[in-house]
């Protein structure tokens, strides 16, 4: 790690109902590739989110149990309808829930965090437009004991071919729990987005090419989000990001939302979802 950039830019809790960037805030965004924006959320809230969080992980079991199963690399995924489910790694046998993408119409606590204008309106000013839509959303359980990691990866190659603007899908997570190194925090190569999206390896497996060629970046230049439950952790779709895996005995769940200008239809289901 780079202890000159381990934190990145933080700002006080905000009580207004001004949620607006700030000139350095933007101005950090725009250079570094993310921004946090630490407790955001109070403790209250952030109990309730993760309840419905949990809930929404009991709907995708129900899911997963009527749903198509298939296996990329021996790990497990299942898709009923547009959502899709993956499974830990531990073995392709596994039922623990890694992922699930999307997530927020399945509890109304996550349908009204993706509208809530403490995200949404950093969102327009990041997007640059009065008017926005989701793209999509997806819910990371990585829970205690070996919840596992994510690979250095850009999230613009995954989408490059079902959208037109790509540059214009920025991502915001919402941490649900205290977000620390030692169970497997975010983590973003600083400035990498600048360089647009970059080539995957080409190590011959199925999901390779979704991972950053190793020659595009040094992990001297990571920068670990750590932040307490409750905070947003803005950053670009173009930004390489991982995580390792959860060694520790605390979750740390987390939902990324991703948005883009109105008028465009989500990645999976199609639908035209605009925002007031």
């Amino acid at each position: 790690m780079n202890g000159d950039h381990q934190s990145g830019l933080t700002v006080p809790v905000r009580t207004s109902q001004n949620w607006q960037l700030s000139t350095e805030e933007l101005a950090h965004y725009r250079t570094e590739g993310y921004l946090i924006r630490p407790a955001v959320f109070n403790a209250s809230e952030t109990e309730a989110l993760r309840c419905g969080a949990e809930r929404a992980v009991q709907v995708a079991h129900q899911l997963a149990e009527t749903g198509s199963n298939y296996y990329l690399d021996g790990k497990r995924f299942t898709d009923n309808g547009y959502v899709t489910i993956q499974f830990e790694h531990e073995s392709a046998a596994s039922n623990t829930i890694r992922v699930i993408e999307p997530v927020d119409h399945l509890d109304p606590s996550l349908t009204a965090l993706a509208t809530d204008p403490r995200i949404t309106v950093p969102m327009q000013q990041i997007i640059g437009t009065e008017q926005i839509a989701v793209w999509t959303n997806k819910l990371n359980t990585k829970r205690p004991g070996g919840g596992s990691g994510f690979g250095w990866h850009q999230d613009s190659p995954y989408w490059i071919h079902d959208c037109q603007h790509v540059d214009l899908l920025p991502n915001v997570m919402f941490a649900f729990d205290d977000a620390t190194e030692a169970n497997g925090c975010l983590q973003v190569i600083r400035r990498s987005h600048l360089q647009g999206c970059l080539p995957g390896t080409d190590d011959g497996t199925q999901l390779g090419g979704f991972y950053t060629s190793p020659a595009c970046f040094s992990p001297d230049d990571a920068v670990s989000m750590c932040a307490p439950a409750g905070s947003l952790i803005f950053f670009d779709p173009h930004c390489i990001h991982g995580s390792a895996p959860n060694q520790s005995n605390l979750p740390r769940r987390a939902m990324v939302l991703t948005y883009q200008p109105a008028g465009h239809p989500t990645l999976k289901s199609r639908q035209i979802r605009n925002l007031a």
